[in-house]
């Protein structure tokens, strides 16, 4: 049987769209989204009960534990990030930005990487509260963002990875 080249094209249009709906849903079902969080805002943990005391205790946020948080546990949990960004000085982009000297460096100005219009729009430098509320949830953070990484809610692994990220420099920012 001969099938034209239209025909052809076609399907394969058609099973590739299946791949992408496909790969979306499961990477919708591996990586769990951040909820809670809407575009600029920072998400706040909620006070707990200490138990034996019966006050609540202080809401805990990632900026409050950059100061307990070792680079050598964000390495560890930057490997959700490896597959789209790479960390060397002078490193090629993937299909995220290199992330070397990523912390007080302007937004959307890796050379070479294509931004999307969302994270153009931004203006201003990656500061340790930003890059809180980026890694909350990058698509409420900035709405209509090319990443597709849904965010990390714990304020620990978040910490950790911001304290990474900020020693993957020559002059490391000061912590706030």
């Amino acid at each position: 049987m001969k099938y034209s080249f239209l025909e052809l094209f076609g399907a394969s249009i058609l099973v590739f769209g299946w791949l992408v709906f496909g790969a979306n849903m499961i990477g919708n079902h591996l990586v769990p989204e951040a909820k809670g969080v809407a575009s600029g805002q920072f998400a706040a943990a909620k006070p707990t009960k200490d138990t034996a005391k019966g006050k609540p205790a202080a809401a805990v946020d990632a900026l409050t534990l950059l100061a307990s948080a070792s680079a050598d546990g964000g390495k560890k949990a930057f490997k959700k990030c490896k597959s789209c960004h790479t960390t060397k000085n002078g490193g090629k982009n993937k299909v995220g930005p290199n992330l070397w000297g990523i912390v007080g460096k302007a937004k959307a100005s890796t050379a070479g990487f294509k931004y999307s219009g969302a994270l153009k729009g931004l203006g201003g430098n990656w500061s340790y509260q930003d890059l809180d509320a980026f890694l909350i949830s990058p698509k409420a953070f900035a709405k209509g963002t090319k990443m597709s990484f849904k965010g990390l809610g714990k304020a620990k692994d978040r910490a950790a990875i911001i304290v990474y990220l900020r020693s993957l420099s020559d002059q490391p920012k000061p912590l706030p």
